[in-house]
């Protein structure tokens, strides 16, 4: 049986294979950060790191090539922690166990990384390679992409010399992106003084777990539930028909992934408790029908008795929570008026904590027009706002406008009929990229985005189409050698 180790292109797999023993979830990178800053030096690679955790690397052109603009090659070093029920992963010590199923590389029970651990290992191959030919390089791998683009954020003017970027971080093989939606996270907070719970009550945990989830830009459109925006539905018909009150909610865990699980817990008088679980079978098999063509028969949702908690939310306030969060607009929000398949704006209800009296929620906004990120924003604030909730907004960052003359992309797409036979897609993409904030710390760079065919990034059902590495391997090594003279 095939493993990793006997998939090709081998220069990427090695690499990629020692990365995937590297614990380098998003904000815990230190391993990651000295495990490459080691593997240059070893290399003979000059490579530094930068003030926001990225790592810079450099090569020199290969001989006869030296009047060729430098490239900038970029990815990203962090991956997103997602792991099925009960697996017990930890992502801050454990390495990433990998096998391959057909055509197929995927990880045991977690989220792979080959978003973007393929990018960085494609730039670790080209780092150390002897024979690749090229013109002047620099590499800039980026930290907590994931969590905020903290490390593109946090790129200085001068650092990087490039008039070409090479962005290693899409996920369909034979598509060159040139464009893509902006971002900004919404975070409402609420503190609240708990109130004891009626003794004579009984405490019932709602479970909602199994859901597919996916990546909150990409797979926005896909139509599948949110595990919080579901909860909403059973927990405020709890609460109008059983009497119930809210003692804690805990759903989603990552900023720019569907949530995939929710957990509440309420408390409801004795004699309702039957009526609650009733409840929550019919909700499940109303659920099940309505996305009986998009989710998997993983999806499950259950209720139990549990322990009764000492304190629970105020009604009032926990009213205004609930109505806040099923009001809150949640998925394609706008198509691009003139690309009707291609998503404009959306909203990803991503986080919510309420527990301990305090109240929090996260929300990641995307558009690829800027007043439309802005209203949908506003409109978000408003929503919590008259739940009580402060809500601060940060990380906004802009898209990435297309340049449909780009001299970049018009070489790719050559080499690509040239190598293949068969024309390359020019797309535009509802995810967040680090190009965009690049492109504003260097501004006039010439942009393009690529990669491997991935499936299912931001879940344990994350893989990677193992043929695909090849084609983008060729296709990348090509363009290094076809960059534009000076």
């Amino acid at each position: 049986m095939a493993t990793i180790k006997d998939l090709s292109p081998r220069v990427i797999f090695k690499n990629f294979e020692f990365l995937t023993e590297i614990p380098r979830p998003s904000g815990h990178l230190e391993k990651v950060q000295a495990a490459l800053l080691k593997w240059a030096k070893d290399a003979g690679v000059d490579a530094e790191m930068d003030e926001s955790g990225n790592i810079i690397m450099r090569k020199p052109a290969t001989p006869g090539m030296e009047n060729k603009q430098t490239a900038i090659l970029q990815a990203h070093m962090d991956m997103v922690p997602q792991q099925v029920e009960g697996r017990g992963h930890d992502f801050e010590n454990d390495p990433i166990k990998t096998y391959v199923d057909g055509d197929w590389l995927k990880a045991e029970g977690t989220t792979l990384g080959a978003d973007d651990g393929i990018g960085v290992a494609s730039i670790m191959a080209i780092m150390e390679s002897k024979d690749l030919k090229h013109g002047p390089l620099e590499a800039l791998i980026t930290a907590d992409e994931e969590t905020g683009m903290y490390g593109a954020f946090g790129l200085k003017a001068g650092e990087l010399s490039g008039s070409i970027l090479l962005n290693l971080d899409t996920e369909d093989e034979g598509e060159l992106t040139i464009g893509c939606a902006g971002g900004i996270d919404i975070s409402a907070s609420l503190g609240y003084k708990e109130v004891d719970t009626d003794k004579e009550d009984v405490a019932v945990k709602i479970v909602i777990r199994g859901l597919l989830g996916g990546h909150s830009g990409l797979e926005i459109s896909c139509g599948r539930a949110n595990a919080n925006k579901l909860m909403a539905r059973v927990v405020r018909a709890a609460i109008t028909d059983d009497d119930a009150c809210l003692a804690s909610w805990h759903g989603g865990n990552m900023r720019n992934a569907i949530p995939r699980e929710c957990a509440v817990v309420l408390t409801i008088p004795a004699e309702n408790k039957t009526d609650l679980m009733d409840l929550v079978s019919y909700c499940y098999n109303e659920f099940k029908e309505e996305y009986k063509d998009i989710e998997t028969s993983e999806f499950e949702m259950f209720a139990e008795e549990c322990a009764l908690p000492e304190k629970e939310v105020p009604q009032e306030i926990a009213d205004n929570l609930v109505n806040a969060i099923f009001a809150c607009q949640n998925g394609v929000c706008r198509y691009i008026p003139t690309i009707p398949n291609i998503v404009e704006t959306s909203s990803n209800l991503a986080i919510i904590n309420i527990e301990g009296g305090e109240a929090s929620i996260q929300i990641l906004a995307r558009s690829s027009s800027e007043s439309m990120k802005e209203y949908l924003a506003t409109s978000l604030e408003c929503c919590f706002n008259m739940a009580g909730m402060k809500v601060t907004m940060s990380g906004s960052y802009s898209g990435w406008q297309p340049d449909t003359k780009s001299p970049i992309v018009k070489a790719m797409a050559d080499s690509y009929e040239q190598l293949f036979g068969t024309p390359c897609k020019i797309v535009v993409v509802h995810a967040g990229l680090e190009c965009g904030i690049i492109g504003a710390v260097m501004p006039g760079l010439d942009m393009v985005s690529f990669g491997p065919t991935l499936r299912s990034p931001h879940t344990p059902q994350e893989r990677c189409f193992i043929p695909s590495v090849e084609k983008y391997w060729k296709l990348l090594t090509a363009t290094l050698e076809q960059i534009p003279e000076k």
